[in-house]
C-alpha cells in the first residue's frame, strides 16, 4: 500500500500548484493529477454540482488505487471535502485561504483575499476569518476571469495583467499589505502579481502547507513510500488532453 499514489484533484490545472509542492517535499511518492478542465471554474457551479464532481473524480483516483486524495481546490474543499471524508475510507487533505499566516504577516493591519466567489461565500471561509483573523480586517476579491486566463495558458498578457490591476486596486487602496492567493490557479500569476502590487506587498499561498499535511498523515497512517527511485506523476483529466499535455511543461517544468 505505500508504494500507492497519492491523488490530486483540481477543477483544472490550477492544482498542479499543488502537485509540485507535494513533488518537492516528497520526491519518492507516485502522484496521479486530475485536472477536470472539461467542467472548469467551479466557482460559478452550485454546491450540489461541485459536490458531484468531487464524487466522481474521488472514485476515479481511487480506483486508480490511490492511498490518499489532495483536495486541490478551494472551491471543492469548500463543497465536498466533508462529505469525502465522510464517505470514503482513504484520508483526504483540503485547501484553505491562508488567512491565519497573512493575519500574522500582516504590518498595516489589513489583509486581503483573492479567490472564487464560491470560494468566499461559504460559511467555512467566514468561520476561518473569525477564528483566525484576530484584530486583524480581512478583506476580500473575487476574481472572475483569472482562472480561465491560467487555463489557457496565459499567464502574462495585457488581459491577464489588466484582470491583476482591476482585483488588487482596491485591495490596495483600503491598505492591505498582504494578499492571499486564495485560489491553486493563483500561484501561477504570482510573479505578475508581485510586480503589479509592488514588493512591498507581501503574497501568500498554502500549497507548501498543504504538502506538510499530506506528508503528516501518510507517516501516521503508516503509507510512505520508501523506494529509493523516484516516484512517477500520472496525468488524466476531462478536458482537452493536447491542452493539458501543452500547459505541463509551463506549470511544472521540472516534472
Amino acid at each position: 500500500m505505500s508504494s500507492a499514489p497519492i491523488g490530486v484533484f483540481d477543477s483544472g490545472v490550477g492544482g498542479i500548484s499543488v502537485l509540485r509542492e507535494i513533488r518537492r517535499l516528497l520526491p519518492r511518492e507516485n502522484l496521479v493529477y486530475y485536472a477536470d478542465s472539461g467542467h472548469c471554474p467551479y466557482g460559478g457551479k452550485t454546491r450540489e454540482q461541485i459536490q458531484a464532481r468531487a464524487v466522481a473524480i474521488t472514485e476515479y483516483l481511487i480506483a486508480r488505487g490511490a492511498k490518499l486524495i489532495v483536495v486541490a481546490c478551494n472551491t471543492a474543499t469548500i463543497a465536498a471535502v466533508e462529505h469525502l471524508r465522510a464517505t470514503y475510507p482513504i484520508p483526504f487533505v483540503g485547501m484553505e485561504p491562508a488567512v491565519k499566516p497573512a493575519a500574522a504577516q500582516t504590518r498595516s493591519g489589513v489583509v486581503g483575499v483573492l479567490a472564487t466567489g464560491a470560494a468566499l461565500g461559504g460559511d467555512k471561509f467566514h468561520k476561518l476569518v473569525a477564528d483566525h483573523a484576530g484584530g486583524v480586517r480581512v478583506i476580500t476579491q473575487p476574481c472572475p476571469g483569472l482562472v480561465e486566463q491560467v487555463e489557457a495558458g496565459l499567464l502574462d498578457t495585457p488581459e491577464t495583467r489588466e484582470l491583476v490591476r482591476r482585483y488588487t486596486a482596491p485591495l490596495q487602496q483600503q491598505g492591505a499589505d498582504v494578499l492571499v492567493l486564495g485560489c491553486t490557479h493563483y500561484p501561477f500569476l504570482r510573479p505578475l502579481i508581485q510586480e503589479v502590487v509592488g514588493k512591498e506587498v507581501s503574497l501568500i499561498d498554502t500549497g507548501a502547507a498543504v504538502a506538510r499535511q499530506a506528508q503528516r498523515l501518510l507517516e501516521r497512517e503508516g503509507l510512505v513510500n520508501d523506494a529509493e527511485a523516484a516516484g512517477s506523476i500520472e496525468w488524466h483529466g476531462s478536458g482537452d488532453a493536447e491542452q493539458l499535455e501543452r500547459l505541463r511543461p509551463l506549470l511544472m517544468p521540472e516534472a
